[in-house]
């Protein structure tokens, strides 16, 4: 039964009556027609002699046939083509399928996907013999007699299973009345055309009413109830006519059968996807997972089922086969691999169907859908978008290959009906967090599978934390004690972004888990591990490590050499701990060897305070360094401004240089004087980009192929990059020459070429470009060309034996034809009659006619055997070339880590010069007071989308004061003042150019911003809290050399409370912290308590006032002074308020800064000239408590009181 792209199946016909002629003739149709149904649904007798094997490969059959490669080619058996097909009306209004192709015109089922031309049937259907039956001798095809001349059913080349009946239908088909021909079911939502030939002729056996000729039964297909396939029908054939006379709307016509019918529907049992199947499968109305705990007990697990003993004598072979994976994998999808498809059963094809709408239908007693195997990458990667996991099952033998591992057994045991399924194994779990196949990939970006521990040290929180890329198998650790707002745990997880999270069950604070709700994606899988079982322990992992002989050596010794980094993390309890759920999760997922093994593991520090710019999760967020807050994509973000990379390892490099830039000007000069040095020569450019545009991600491929799992053409690509890049390297060795940042990396790219002479030679590129193999060149692999020669030898006798045929035959016109899987059948024209007797008929039309002799069935069996041997020996050889490019693996990962070097310094180059006018390089300087110093300052982020963006003058520190209080009206530019000057102290430290006329600055060593108002809701936290959280870490961890942003602190409480907040926060920052930075607010009363304050000055946006029209001209120009106020009135009516409630608001807001300044005068406050904060720190000192002062906080204190 074939199957169609999306899955479908074409319907299993079901009988149906004609019109009776009289009841002798009834009773004789009746009687044939029965016996040809049963003899399509029975099983084909298994009878006969086994092709002998030849002698050269019999040995090498054995030990090969145990691999995984599936062989296209089978034992001939008798081909569908008919010697003459029976007449329409034999198969009701059945449409036969098969186009103008005469030699399909048998009996052919119509689909219930959309007809194609010349599409044939599948037989498509597990057996209990899993195919043994297309292997058997065909000898047995022989015995079947001339009947089988008269109609095939054509067995698709690629099927390896087929499809029938169980034995319920039978026997309720054997019961039925009238049972005279098939219809085929009508399910599909395309009309089936039938040719206009055989409607005319199909028309007038009906007028003439004469019985149709009935045909001999179609060969048996062996069936088992294993494999039982039933797909809905619902044939309206004969429901309707056509009457060109008739004006009036078509009525459905009765069906005179459809009692007789109704009875046979009775007795066939209800469709299985009909159903629900908790109603099939008792222990599934209530689950319980394999511990036996109920849903909804704290420690159910859903990732497993408990399935009673009970349940398991009940199953057929591949429902045990089946559930056996299954009941571990309850949470995931998995995909099974049957034939040439994969399927999906119970509630995974209920999810399929819902979500993909794939069709719906049966395999023994559960619902299935299916998909081709060629799509499987398009549908995995659909599920996995919507957040599932997936398991793939594949078949670990084809038949063939378990018949000749039977056969040559050496100690034969008696087969059990368990034996004869096919042998299956769990291959590989894919899950968003863990995607290693390129196809499956969404992007270029890392995809983390984050583990971490948690645990109190000292009532702070302290974290073991491993992460993993799988696709590049690049593990990074680390451990550490963090402050109680987790400052570090929330950068961590805002610059990787994890996409998958292993966590202890119940052993995650609520604080821990807020942060990582708030900083990843909705779709984000979270696996909560048991502590100890699956979450192990320091001491666990280290045994498993060890025993597990991941890092073993080469050498005889075969000593354990954990990589460094390892080693010395070995006595850090929480980290190895959380390496350990890790690498168990990885072994779940069947993927931990091959990534663990190569070593590929680096110590990760969140916040580089000693080499690098601290950007905390926070300021990543506000500044939109990755992601913008409008929509959550990279558009405007500084990455995506910034990112000219490319290759996608020079891309992945890139973004953590953007989260980690530079803080040493000696550094951060060098990468400049390589940015200028490629600005001032574009050679080095044009050649690295026209010559590598196009290369693959050879970091993630050179992984894959140190697994053993990287496809043939995917090799093949990996040398041709690596042998483009040793290319492209010999053409800019020339610039090695010189000194600085960019001589030092092209004089360090290793010497490939030495490691590249060796596959030039190898193997035929061009074969393992067009066919997928690894052919090695004559010499290289000696029992491949063993093989070969066998195949060779076997295909010259083959040759011969056809010149020998076709002697004795007298005819150059015999030749070989193959069908499907019946290969190399002689094909002899119909005028020959001289055939002899023992030669096998296989199919004919009516111009030629193919048979089997008994030597020829010898050969093809020989060669199928031969072929099947050379494909396990292939495989072979496929793998040691990939572990002689892997023993070099160091090396080329040096190399592709060079190329991302250079990609990443040509993109800082690229957006160096896109800048436009003015830019300039930025000049860092060493100076006592920290200095940001910008003329004509752009915001880089808008260059492309604002053309008439307005410059601005920033002067923070060095002469000036080092903090601006902003004030101006609403929608004013403040916002973007501040995010623009963190950006360009980013830009310039990462090693670019930048927007303005000149740049000068101190290295900063921490950007900390408060911006926004957001709140937590379900945290529990108002927006006040949540700017006060904020701020508190600002206050404990800014230095003199950080930059910090504050916009409208106070403004989540009220207008006293926030004031205050607001005027205590600035003085402690100005007078205490001694950082640079702006504090942007719509308290003006802050520029009169500060006015005489040595480290603030009072700076505005200025703006254009129309009072009449209540109109604001924005001219978003930064100058000094105290902005005239907020202008909220003006901005109402901007935005549509009612003129009558702005003038009561006017007068309302009058009326309060009236009583406030009487209320002021009367006081009489002096504070109010000194300043709070200045009484507060005299009030400190004059009592002796000097802790919160240091020197520079003192000369401060000194300026002022000298400055009143």
């Amino acid at each position: 039964m074939a199957r169609g792209i999306e899955g479908n199946e074409i319907s299993t016909p079901k009988p149906a009556s004609l019109k009776k002629t009289s009841s002798s003739q009834s009773k004789t149709s009746k009687t044939q027609n029965q016996r040809s149904i049963l003899g399509f649904f029975s099983k084909k007798s298994e009878n006969g002699d086994a092709a002998s094997t030849p002698s050269g490969i019999a040995k090498a059959g054995a030990s090969r046939a145990m691999g995984t490669a599936k062989s296209n080619l089978t034992t001939p058996a008798p081909s569908s083509d008919a010697v003459s097909s029976p007449p329409l009306s034999a198969f009701g209004s059945s449409t036969v399928r098969g186009g103008r192709n005469k030699e399909n015109e048998g009996f052919v089922v119509v689909g219930s996907s959309p007809s194609r031309k010349a599409k044939k049937p599948i037989s498509y259907a597990e057996s209990e013999d899993e195919d043994e039956d297309v292997l058997k001798s065909l000898s047995v095809n022989a015995a079947n007699g001339p009947a089988r001349k008269k109609m095939r059913v054509s067995v698709e080349e690629d099927s390896d299973d087929e499809f029938g009946m169980d034995a319920e239908m039978e026997e309720a088909m054997m019961e039925e009345a009238d049972m005279d021909d098939f219809i085929a079911p009508d399910d599909s939502e395309d009309e089936v055309q039938v040719p206009m030939k055989r409607k005319r002729q199909q028309a007038a056996t009906k007028k003439n009413t004469k019985t149709a000729t009935n045909s001999s039964p179609p060969p048996a297909v062996e069936e088992s109830d294993d494999d039982e396939i039933h797909t809905p029908t619902a044939s309206t054939a004969q429901q309707w006519t056509y009457d060109p006379d008739n004006v009036h709307p078509i009525a459905i016509l009765s069906n005179p059968q459809a009692s007789t019918k109704k009875q046979v529907d009775r007795k066939i049992r209800e469709k299985v996807h009909k159903t629900e199947p908790e109603a099939r499968y008792t222990w599934l109305a209530n689950v319980q997972d394999a511990d036996r705990n109920p849903i909804g007990h704290p420690d159910y697990d859903p990732r497993t089922i408990y399935i009673p003993p009970f349940a398991w004598n009940k199953f057929s072979p591949f429902e045990k086969q089946y559930w056996e994976i299954k009941q571990k994998f309850m949470d995931t999808v998995v995909f099974f691999k049957k034939g040439k498809f994969y399927e999906l059963y119970e509630n995974d094809a209920t999810i399929g169907h819902q979500l993909f709408d794939l069709k719906l239908t049966d395999r023994v007693n559960m619902r299935m859908v299916g998909v081709p195997e060629s799509s499987l990458d398009m549908w995995a990667n659909q599920f996995v978008a919507k957040g599932f996991k997936i398991a793939r099952v594949d078949q670990m033998e084809s038949a063939l290959a378990k018949e000749m591992r039977e056969r040559d057994d050496e100690k034969p045991v008696k087969k059990t009906k368990d034996d004869k399924v096919i042998r299956r194994e769990l291959a590989s779990v894919l899950t968003a967090g863990t995607l290693v196949d390129g196809g499956m990939l969404q992007d270029d970006m890392s995809a983390f599978c984050v583990a971490l521990k948690e645990f109190d040290r000292d009532n702070l929180p302290a974290f073991g934390i491993a992460f993993v890329d799988t696709a590049t198998a690049q593990f990074q650790i680390t451990e550490f004690t963090d402050d109680v707002d987790m400052t570090r745990f929330e950068t961590l997880v805002a610059q990787i972004r994890p996409r998958e999270l292993l966590v202890e069950k119940s052993c995650l604070s609520t604080k821990a888990k807020r942060i990582l709700q708030n900083n990843t994606n909705p779709n984000t899988i979270w696996n909560h591990l048991k502590p100890g079982k699956e979450f192990w322990e320091a001491d666990t992992t280290c045994r498993e490590i060890d025993a597990s002989a991941y890092f073993e050596s080469k050498d005889e010794a075969r000593t354990n050499i954990w990589p460094t980094v390892l080693e010395d993390a070995r006595e850090k309890d929480l980290v190895m701990s959380a390496f350990g759920a890790l690498l168990q999760y990885l072994r779940t997922l069947k993927i931990e060897r091959e990534i663990v093994s190569l070593g590929n593991i680096s110590w990760y520090d969140p916040i580089k305070k000693a080499t690098s710019l601290v950007l905390d999760g926070q300021s990543l967020i506000n500044l939109e360094i990755f992601a913008n807050t409008f929509d959550g994509t990279t558009d405007g973000t500084l990455f995506s401004m910034l990112n000219r990379c490319i290759t996608p390892f020079g891309k992945r490099m890139l973004r953590q240089w953007v989260c980690h830039p530079l803080v040493h000007a000696r550094k951060i000069n060098e990468r400049l004087d390589a940015v200028d040095a490629l600005l001032a020569d574009q050679t080095v450019t044009d050649r690295f980009t026209s010559s590598l545009s196009k290369i693959p991600d050879l970091e993630r491929l050179i992984s894959r192929v140190h697994a053993g799992t990287c496809k043939v053409q995917e090799f093949v690509r990996v040398l041709d990059g690596f042998e483009q890049i040793e290319y492209t390297m010999s053409m800019l060795r020339e610039f090695g020459e010189g000194g600085g940042l960019l001589g030092k990396l092209l004089s360090s790219m290793p010497d490939l070429s030495k490691h590249l002479k060796y596959w030039k030679d190898a193997f035929d590129k061009q074969k393992a470009k067009e066919n997928a193999v690894l052919v090695p060149k004559p010499g290289v692999e000696e029992d491949f060309d063993e093989s070969q020669e066998t195949i060779d030898d076997i295909l010259s006798q083959l040759s011969r034996y056809l010149k020998k045929i076709q002697k004795e035959q007298g005819s150059a016109k015999i030749c070989y034809r193959d069908n499907g899987k019946e290969i190399y059948q002689l094909e002899i024209p119909a005028a020959i009659k001289s055939v002899p007797k023992q030669w096998q008929q296989m199919s004919a039309t009516k111009a030629v006619k193919r048979y089997y002799t008994p030597e020829l069935k010898t050969m093809v069996r020989n060669l199928q055997e031969a072929q099947e041997t050379h494909g396990q020996i292939a495989k072979e050889v496929t793998g040691r070339f990939y572990a002689r490019f892997d023993k070099n693996y160091n090396t080329w990962l040096e190399a592709v880590q060079i190329i991302a070097h250079l990609d990443c310094l040509i993109s800082l180059a690229q957006a160096s010069a896109s800048l436009g006018a003015p830019s300039c390089r930025p000049k860092f300087v060493d100076s006592p007071r920290t200095i940001v110093d910008f003329e004509d300052l752009r915001h880089p982020c808008m260059l492309n989308t604002v053309p008439d963006f307005i410059p601005n003058d920033i002067k923070l520190g060095g002469d000036s004061p080092n903090i601006d209080l902003l004030t101006g009206a609403n929608a004013a530019g403040k916002s973007t003042i501040l995010r623009m000057t963190c950006v360009a102290i980013i830009i310039a430290q990462l090693g670019c150019h930048l927007p303005c006329a000149s740049a000068t600055l101190t290295p900063i060593d921490r950007i900390m911003s408060r911006l926004g108002a957001n709140d937590n809701i379900f945290g529990g936290q108002s927006t006040f809290f949540v700017e006060l959280a904020e701020t508190k870490k600002i206050l404990s961890e800014a230095t003199p050399r950080s930059l910090v942003i504050l916009d409208e602190l106070g403004r989540g409480t009220s207008s006293f409370d926030g004031v205050s907040v607001a005027q205590a926060v600035l003085h402690h920052i100005a007078t205490h912290v001694g950082c640079v930075g702006f504090f942007a607010t719509h308290y003006h009363s802050l520029a009169a308590e500060f006015s005489k304050h040595p480290e603030i000055r009072p700076m505005r946006m200025a703006i254009a006032v129309d009072d009449v029209e209540r109109r604001v001209t924005f001219l978003y120009r930064l100058e000094d002074g105290v902005a005239e106020g907020s202008f909220g009135m003006h901005c109402a009516a901007m935005c549509g308020i009612p003129k009558k409630i702005i003038e009561d608001a006017e007068a309302a807001a009058r009326e309060w800064e009236e009583r406030l300044q009487m209320k002021h005068t009367a006081e009489g406050n002096v504070a109010a000239e000194v300043g709070l904060g200045w009484c507060s720190d005299l009030a400190e000192l004059l009592r002796g408590d000097c802790e919160g002062f240091d020197a520079r906080g003192l000369e401060v204190l000194r300026r002022a009181v000298e400055a009143m």
